[in-house]
């Protein structure tokens, strides 16, 4: 197989070279965002008066000409010809002959694959805004729907207060904000054009670099050539933000793993969305939170190989960068199914109410309100810290045992004590008194619940101004 790649032509290399070196059988997915990042060079070099009216109008309709079919996938990508760039640039010249050739004027592969990982990168980072979106949407209806739901809260995973259903999802939607905005932020890094950096020095030619970014509706070019073709950091940020994200969906799994368990037997799982067992006809198994738990192992190990192959990489290009789109590719595609898969499951997972409440209710969950009692009663904390303490060892964890020597404490400490002061055991009043802002008591959740549909909201405007620079590449694409 003879490479028909300009940049080893020269030489006769073997097939194992490059079955080990081309790119193309991944980095064909870069077609769409290649061929806009191609149009926009060609108006700069319009622009610089390299290329001629006519020359830029057959150039670019070329170039539109491939991209309809490889819509279509009616696009044999070579892999003699190494990776996608010189695919497509083969093909233009092939159909429209010595212009096509001029196309790679004043550009090297090292900015126009920089180019490329930039607007993919910044296209995926909103398609997974807008799935993590959906999904805070339904944590915040499902919190909603279970206002006054009351469930164990815990520490170490030990019982530790009660809480509100509601301010629990809560919890998790906030940590999805702060995905969003993180993933807003790496966006606006990303959103910068390297095209005319050259390979490393720049451009001979009087490129405006302006004109293919505003043509893209990138926020401004790259400051400096060198390092601009050698720069990945957007990548690792982006698999960082990505693996963050998992992580944050992980503890949630993992919650949801729990409690579909018989010992807490908080949620029923939704049937059309798990699996039953193979041997145990009586089962039925939480797939989706499993796989979406294993698969931020998958994530993480993904920003690992990234940071691990920029390490020690000297200005500018190197080869090792080709390593950066598989990860980069695969992070993507798997955050993405991820949070579709979640959120269909967790709009139809049935919490069991009853069974919360009733979990609550066991043990000693409300022992910090009687040493809160005990404060106001003029008692230092650490002192009505240690009282309870003492009452709850001898109750051996039994509520009823508990509530008879919280009144025999009473008695010793302030020798009268009137019916309603054991009210503070109550779960419902424990959880009324935690009315400081981010609480869970009804009166806090209410407002995070406003504050959460107004976060919602803003998120949206940010995702379709995003969207609409997104999309400047496919409207260069089609014209």
């Amino acid at each position: 197989m003879k490479a028909r790649s300009a940049r080893i032509s020269a030489s006769h290399v073997s097939d194992e070279f490059l079955a080990f070196t081309a790119s193309v059988h991944f980095d064909r997915r870069l077609w769409k965002h290649d061929i806009a990042g191609s149009i926009a060079h060609v108006h700069a070099l319009a622009h610089a008066g390299v290329l001629t009216k006519a020359e830029t109008g057959t150039i670019v309709s070329g170039l539109r000409d491939i991209a309809r079919e490889c819509s279509r996938g009616a696009v044999a990508f070579d892999p003699r010809l190494e990776d996608v760039h010189m695919n497509i640039e083969h093909m233009l010249t092939n159909r429209i002959g010595d212009a096509g050739a001029k196309l790679h004027t004043g550009r090297s592969r090292n900015d126009q694959v920089a180019l490329d990982m930039r607007l993919m990168t910044r296209e995926s980072l909103v398609n997974v805004m807008t799935e993590t979106l959906a999904l805070q949407e339904v944590l915040l209806r499902r919190a909603k729907e279970n206002n006054g739901t009351i469930l164990p809260g815990y520490t170490h995973l030990q019982h530790a207060q009660p809480v509100l259903l509601s301010h629990h999802l809560l919890a998790h939607f906030w940590r999805l904000h702060r995905d969003v905005r993180r993933m807003t932020d790496c966006y606006a890094r990303t959103n910068v054009s390297p095209l005319g950096a050259g390979a490393l020095a720049g451009t001979a030619f009087g490129l405006d670099r302006k004109i293919p970014a505003e043509l893209l509706m990138m926020d401004g070019v790259t400051e400096n050539s060198l390092d601009s073709v050698s720069d990945r950091d957007f990548a690792a940020e982006a698999v960082f933000t990505q693996s963050l994200l998992m992580v944050h969906l992980s503890s949630l799994c993992e919650e949801l793993i729990l409690w579909s368990s018989q010992e807490f037997r908080f949620v029923k799982l939704p049937k059309d969305l798990s699996s039953g067992s193979s041997m145990m006809p009586q089962k039925r198994n939480p797939d989706i939170p499993e796989l979406v738990r294993g698969k931020a192992g998958r994530t993480i190990g993904h920003l690992i190989a990234i940071l691990t192959m920029l390490k020690s990489l000297p200005l500018a290009y190197n080869r090792d960068l080709q390593e950066d789109k598989e990860n980069l590719f695969d992070v993507f595609d798997t955050v993405g199914a991820s949070l579709h898969a979640l959120t269909n499951f967790l709009a139809e997972t049935e919490f069991d109410k009853v069974r919360m409440r009733e979990s609550a209710e066991e043990g000693l969950m409300t022992a910090t309100d009687l040493a809160d009692f005990l404060t106001t009663r003029g008692i230092p904390f650490r002192t009505a810290h240690g009282i309870v303490q003492q009452i709850s060892e001898r109750s051996g964890g039994d509520p009823h045992n508990f509530k008879r020597l919280a009144e025999e404490a009473l008695v010793e400490h302030f020798g009268e004590f009137g019916p309603s002061d054991l009210d503070v055991l109550d779960i419902g009043n424990s959880i009324s008194r935690r009315n400081s802002y981010g609480g869970t008591a009804p009166s806090s959740v209410a407002v995070q619940t406003r504050e959460a549909a107004a976060a919602v909201a803003r998120e949206k405007k940010i995702i379709a101004r995003l969207k609409n620079q997104v999309e400047a590449v496919d409207r260069l694409v089609t014209g």
